[in-house]
């Protein structure tokens, strides 16, 4: 293992971190669980950063691609018919909610949210664009410019003109003890104040209904909605960044903008949709999509091999009413996990809907975030046989996104190492 790693440094870039003082290698996998190249198994609650949406070997999308690979085309590009992927632009824009809807694939939430905000300003003839703090939108040179996160900013420059507004940021002392309601409120009478001082023209709002990077943080049910009744007063546009929210992850509604009570006029996805298979993509109304003045491919989007995989993963969860299941187990680990919290001074919030749910380390004498603790319980979690994950923006969030398929007994097993990993952090803390 140390051989691989002194490989990777050399030939990799340094801003592509690794977890664990010893990263692991990942050589096989098998429902929730995966194997390291030394042999060791673990229960995995992060799945490639909600990736492999059905975790591992799932016999109905492994037989499907089979399938595919034995037809012998895993390319051909947009400028042939595509069954498969016409078969599942026809499920998602139905999913979508949206009227008139199409679809266009691509091969991540990245380039799903460029084509979005392309879509976007080309519609409105404005490069100016809303988005909120905290958030994260992809690595391109776009969608690093409207990230509202500095730490993954790789670049000062920008294509737009990026305003950015309230939504997740409660913490702060002007906000500090409001409810759901006034917070709303506060935060809406401080978009139309940006509206008339100093966002002209704007084009569109993007938003992440839950914020994945930036810790699973998430704005009060209903703020998106009451964003977009003000915008379409302007007729400004609303993205809805679904990359780490759809299909049913957050237990209560399929999409994460349900919980607002809106309908976006522009979807991105991506991740989970193809079970580790790259796959993404943007459902838009018809007059947005088909109104672009040039010509466009995607020469790898939904190719035969990916739209394969994501029409049976995602006839595979609503077949198995995942949905529900998420909301089930869901309930249990965040419930489990903010019992445990309570009497935890290492431990700060506990949040999360469904199978996305985060745990903030905070320094038990200050109640500051605290990334060394978070960093330490990922550690101790991998010891006892479980991988998790980390963000937030101060890099003190646990971020957790199990399997949808996840059984109970693993879901009761991964909460029992999360509360001892946490005891364990917290009389480490207290020495």
């Amino acid at each position: 293992m140390a051989e691989l790693l002194d490989r990777h440094r050399a030939v990799m870039p340094n801003w592509m971190g690794l977890y664990y003082d010893q990263p692991l290698e990942l050589v096989s996998g098998s429902g929730s669980r995966v194997t390291d190249s030394g042999g060791r198994t673990y229960l995995d609650f992060f799945g490639g950063i909600l990736t492999n949406m059905l975790g591992y070997d799932v016999p109905e999308v492994r037989e499907a691609v089979q399938r595919q690979l034995g037809t012998g085309i895993v390319h051909t590009s947009t400028v042939y018919l595509i069954r498969s992927q016409v078969e599942l632009a026809e499920k998602l824009a139905r999913l979508s909610g949206i009227p008139g809807a199409k679809v266009f694939f691509t091969n991540s939430g990245t380039e799903a949210n460029e084509t979005a905000l392309m879509l976007a300003t080309a519609a409105r003839r404005s490069n100016q664009v809303l988005a909120l703090r905290n958030s994260y939108h992809g690595r391109s040179f776009g969608a690093v410019a409207i990230t509202g996160n500095v730490s993954w900013k790789a670049s000062p420059l920008a294509p737009f003109g990026v305003t950015y507004l309230h939504g997740t940021d409660r913490h702060l002392p002007a906000f500090a003890g409001l409810s759901d309601t006034d917070y709303t409120a506060a935060a809406v009478a401080d978009l139309r104040h940006v509206l008339s001082t100093s966002a002209r023209d704007v084009a569109c709002l993007i938003a992440e209904p839950i914020q994945g990077v930036g810790g699973f943080t998430m704005p009060p049910d209903g703020l998106l909605g009451e964003y977009q009744r003000v915008l379409a007063e302007q007729g400004i546009l609303f993205i809805s960044d679904e990359v780490q929210t759809a299909w049913g992850r957050t237990g209560e509604h399929f999409w994460g903008f349900s919980a607002h009570g809106v309908t976006p006029d522009i979807i991105t996805f991506a991740k989970g949709l193809g079970n580790g298979l790259a796959i993404g993509g943007v459902i838009a109304r018809g007059d947005l999509m088909d109104g672009l003045p040039g010509n466009g491919i995607s020469t790898f989007g939904g190719n035969p091999l990916s739209a394969t995989a994501a029409n049976a993963t995602l006839d595979y969860l609503l077949g198995h009413d995942l949905q529900r299941n998420a909301a089930t187990l869901g309930t249990m680990i965040i419930d489990g996990l903010r019992e445990a919290a309570a009497g935890t001074a290492a431990a700060g919030e506990v949040r999360g809907k469904g199978l996305m749910f985060a745990l903030d380390l905070v320094d038990p004498r200050t109640g500051d975030p605290s990334p060394a603790l978070a960093t330490r319980m990922l550690e101790l979690t991998r010891e006892r046989g479980l991988l998790i994950g980390k963000g937030g923006l101060y890099g003190h969030a646990l971020r957790m996104a199990p399997p949808m398929n996840l059984t109970e007994a693993d879901a009761k097993e991964g909460l029992g190492i999360l509360t001892d990993a946490l005891a364990a952090v917290d009389a480490e803390a207290a020495r």
